[in-house]
C-alpha cells in the first residue's frame, strides 16, 4: 500500500534538501530499533491515558520503564500521559453545547457539504461551536456549492444531541444540530482557506469538463482526497476491494508534492528551505481539509524536514511515534478516529514489517518491494479493519499491487495537469487524458476486485492460508540460509 509509504516521504524530504541526507551530529544517540520502540511506547502511553485514564497509562509507563529507555524519555512519557488524560477529559467536557436556541447571523462552514441521499449535511461553526445542519429543498440548493472556510448568513435553531449520535458527532468536534430556516449571503474567510478552495474549485471544474462524472469524482479523490462527490456504489467497491485508502490523502501524496518542489527547494538556503517546506505541507493540508490521514502524513513530513535541518536522524518509525503523540495531544478526539488509526497502522506496517518482508520474500526486486509494502500495510490495519468494518478483503493485496502504481501516477500528474487544464480550458481533455486513463484503470481494478471478493467466511480461510504460506516460505528460507552457513 504505497499510498501510506512514509519511507518515500522521508526520501522526498531528503531529496528536497540535499542529494543525500546529512549525517547526524549527535553520535551519542545512534539510531537503533530500541530507540524506535521507546518512542512508540511513549506514544502508546499518551494514547492509553486518553483512552482509559491515568491508571491504565501507569501500566504503559511501567512497561516503558522495563524496556530501559533514557531517563529523560521516561520522564517525558509520564508527563505527557498525565497531560493527555487531562486533555481528553477537557475535550469530552467541551463536547456539550454552551449555546442552544435561535440564532441569526454569520456562521463558518466548518466542513465541505456532504450529500446523504436527498439530504445535505453541512457542519457550521457558530460562536465557536460546531453544529450539523441537515438540509433539504431550497436550503440544500443554496449550500450545495459552499466550501469549508467560507461564511454564510443563516437563521435557525440550535439543538442538543443525545446518545450514540452525540458521541459520534463529538469525535468530529460537533456539539449539536441546527435546523436552518433561512440561508442568505456568503463570503470568503481567511487567506489559507481561500487559496485552498480556489485549487479545489479549479481541479473540480477541469475534471468535470474533461471526464465522465464518476471519473471526475474519483480523480479529485485521488489527487486531493475530495470524495464528497463519489456515489455510494463507488465507495462500497473501493471498501470491498481494500482500495479505499487511495482516496484518503496521506504519505505518498505529501511525498510527491515535495518531490515536485525539490528543484526549487534545493536552490534555497537551509532555513528558507525549511520554512518553504513547512509552508507547502501546511498549504497542502489545508487543500485536503486537514483530514486525519493527512495530519499524520503532514506531521511526519514536517518533523522529517526539521530533523534534516538540525542534522538529526529521521527514522520513519520514530517520526511516526512523535507525530502520533503530538497530534493526539493537540486533538484528543483523534484517539477515537478510525481514519487516523488506519493511517497510523498502515504506516507502521509499511515502515517496520514491509522492509523485513521485502528482504526475505523470493523473487525480483520489482515484485518483492511492492509486495512487502502491501503485506506490511495489511498487517498494520488488521485490527482496526476487523473491529470497525468486520472484514479485511482477501483481494486487497492483489488489488493494491495492480492499482497503486496507476494511482501514484494520477497523484503525481493530477495536481499540475488539473491546474493547467483549468487555466487553458480548451486543452483540458488533452492535458488530463493520461490522468483520466490512470483514473479509469483504478476504478476498473476496484470494480473487478469487488466482484471477485469472496464471502467473509471464505475470506478468513483465505487469510489464514496466506499467513500459513508466508510463514512456511520464510521458515524454509531461514533453514536454507542456516544450512548454507554451516556448509561454508
Amino acid at each position: 500500500m504505497n499510498v501510506e509509504s512514509a519511507k518515500e516521504s522521508m526520501r522526498s524530504t531528503a531529496r528536497s534538501y540535499d542529494a543525500e541526507p546529512p549525517r547526524p551530529r549527535h553520535h551519542s544517540h545512534p539510531p537503533t530499533w530500541a530507540t524506535d520502540l521507546h518512542v512508540l511506547m511513549l506514544a502508546a502511553a499518551v494514547v492509553i491515558s486518553m483512552w482509559r485514564g491515568v491508571a491504565a497509562a501507569a501500566v504503559a509507563v511501567v512497561a516503558l520503564w522495563l524496556a530501559r529507555p533514557p531517563h529523560a524519555l521516561l520522564l517525558l512519557a509520564t508527563l505527557l500521559a498525565v497531560v493527555g488524560a487531562w486533555r481528553a477529559d477537557r475535550s469530552w467536557a467541551d463536547a456539550q453545547p454552551r449555546h442552544v436556541g435561535a440564532y441569526t447571523g454569520w456562521a463558518n462552514v466548518a466542513a465541505d457539504p456532504a450529500p446523504f441521499g436527498r439530504a445535505l449535511r453541512v457542519t457550521l461553526e457558530v460562536e465557536g461551536e460546531r453544529f450539523d445542519a441537515w438540509c433539504y429543498g431550497r436550503v440544500r440548493a443554496k449550500l450545495a456549492e459552499r466550501q469549508q472556510g467560507e461564511r454564510v448568513w443563516v437563521q435557525g435553531v440550535r439543538r442538543t444531541l443525545d446518545g450514540t449520535a452525540a458521541r459520534r458527532a463529538a469525535i468530529r468536534h460537533v456539539v449539536g444540530r441546527m435546523d436552518l430556516e433561512v440561508v442568505a449571503d456568503w463570503a470568503d474567510e481567511g487567506v489559507l482557506w481561500r487559496a485552498g478552495n480556489r485549487v479545489r474549485t479549479a481541479l473540480r471544474g477541469a475534471a468535470d469538463a474533461a471526464m465522465q462524472p464518476n471519473d471526475a469524482a474519483l480523480f479529485t479523490g485521488l489527487v486531493i482526497g475530495d470524495d464528497s462527490r463519489q456515489p455510494l456504489e463507488m465507495i462500497e467497491r473501493f471498501r470491498a476491494s481494500g482500495l479505499s485508502h487511495l482516496t484518503a490523502v496521506s504519505g505518498q501524496n505529501v511525498a510527491l508534492l515535495l518531490a515536485a518542489a525539490s528543484p526549487l527547494l534545493r536552490r534555497l538556503r537551509p532555513w528558507a528551505r525549511w520554512l518553504t517546506t513547512l509552508g507547502l505541507v501546511v498549504w497542502f493540508m489545508g487543500v485536503t481539509r486537514f483530514e486525519p490521514s493527512v495530519l499524520r502524513a503532514g506531521a511526519m513530513a514536517m518533523l522529517a524536514s526539521t530533523a534534516f535541518l538540525a542534522g538529526r536522524d529521521a527514522r520513519p518509525v520514530r517520526l511516526l511515534g512523535w507525530a502520533v503523540a503530538g497530534l493526539v495531544l493537540l486533538d484528543p478526539m483523534l484517539v477515537w478516529s478510525v481514519g487516523f488509526w488506519l493511517s497510523v497502522g498502515a504506516t507502521l506496517g509499511v515502515c517496520s514489517a514491509g522492509p523485513w518482508l521485502e528482504s526475505r520474500l523470493p523473487g525480483p526486486g520489482w515484485l518483492t518491494a511492492p509486495l512487502g509494502v502491501t503485506l506490511g500495510a495489511q498487517l498494520g490495519v488488521v485490527v482496526p479493519s476487523l473491529l470497525v468494518f468486520g472484514r479485511l478483503p482477501l483481494v486487497s493485496v492483489l488489488a493494491n499491487l495492480v492499482a497503486v502504481p496507476a494511482a501514484g501516477f494520477v497523484m503525481l500528474v493530477g495536481l499540475p495537469a488539473g491546474l493547467l487544464a483549468a487555466a487553458v480550458p480548451g486543452a483540458a481533455e488533452v492535458v488530463l487524458l493520461p490522468a483520466e486513463v490512470g483514473t479509469r484503470w483504478v476504478a476498473t481494478v476496484a470494480f473487478v476486485a469487488s466482484e471477485i471478493e469472496p464471502s467473509p467466511a471464505v475470506g478468513v480461510v483465505g487469510w489464514l492460508l496466506t499467513l500459513l504460506g508466508v510463514v512456511v516460505l520464510l521458515a524454509r528460507l531461514h533453514l536454507r540460509g542456516r544450512g548454507s552457513r554451516v556448509a561454508s
